[in-house]
């Protein structure tokens, strides 16, 4: 995923629809007609997972992810996925806001904001994507418009909850070209292992999926980043972490099981 300004996470994971699937991927995960998922999605409205931050050894503060039901956005009913992150540490302080509104099938990204407050520097960004008619355009800054590299486009945190729906063998691989901005892709998630860990929500049993961003950042290439989802049908979000040599590693711990 991407670092904003080079200090935390604007953590829009991904997040991640197209499959090209690569190695052992199972044939399940091959959907040739976009972003296929489950029948049943295993997160709904009223999802909130709690976050412990830390950089290395110190506490830095709390995050949090949650799903709500959105608004209709050009007449379609949408999903709303909100990262919070606050904290920091001395003279880098952090107030961040991502949102991210998805249609749910085919599960593709309609608008994506970033609202960022980063060591004192405030940054706006807002994207509409337009899945049908092929591109995503901006106003901030000088505005734009691009080309959608897919017609199921998916934004830094849709891509985490894209994620929790596909099969998570270990050994599998996938290149998914679907990040919004073509510069990003293809995103490769690899599945590594499966592996017993615990954080403060208690003990789990995870899968652990290492995912990469074609761009700079904490899930950028060379960032050793790390996501452990619970191995079970729900696929909650257990621990992330990132080892960035500029900032030294990272790590969201889950604090409140979203399922109690």
């Amino acid at each position: 995923m991407r670092i904003a300004t080079g200090t935390l996470i604007a953590l829009p994971f991904v997040v991640l629809a197209t499959l090209s699937t690569v190695s052992t991927a199972p044939a399940a995960a091959q959907g040739a007609g976009g972003a296929e998922v489950r029948r049943s999605l295993p997160f709904a409205a009223g999802e909130t997972h709690r976050f412990d931050v830390r950089f290395g050894v110190l506490r830095a503060g709390r995050a949090e992810m949650s799903v709500s039901n959105g608004p209709r956005i050009r007449g379609t009913q949408t999903m709303r996925f909100d990262l919070t992150l606050q904290g920091g540490i001395p003279l880098a302080r952090v107030d961040n806001r991502i949102t991210s509104w998805v249609e749910p099938r085919p599960f593709r990204s309609l608008r994506f904001i970033q609202d960022l407050d980063e060591v004192g520097t405030q940054r706006y960004r807002q994207f509409e994507m337009y899945p049908d008619s092929g591109f995503v355009s901006w106003e901030h800054g000088e505005g734009g418009r691009e080309d959608l590299p897919s017609n199921t486009p998916l934004d830094d945190l849709s891509f985490f909850y894209y994620v929790r729906t596909l099969p998570l063998e270990v050994g599998d691989r996938y290149e998914l070209p679907h990040y919004f901005r073509d510069s990003g892709n293809p995103v490769v998630i690899e599945v590594l292992r499966k592996e017993e860990i615990r954080v403060p929500a208690g003990r789990y049993q995870t899968i652990v999926v290492r995912p990469t961003f074609q761009t700079s950042g904490l899930f950028g290439e060379g960032g050793e980043a790390e996501v452990h989802f619970s191995d079970d049908r729900s696929r909650i979000l257990v621990k992330i972490s990132s080892r960035v040599s500029r900032i030294g590693s990272l790590t969201l711990s889950l604090r409140e099981d979203p399922r109690l």
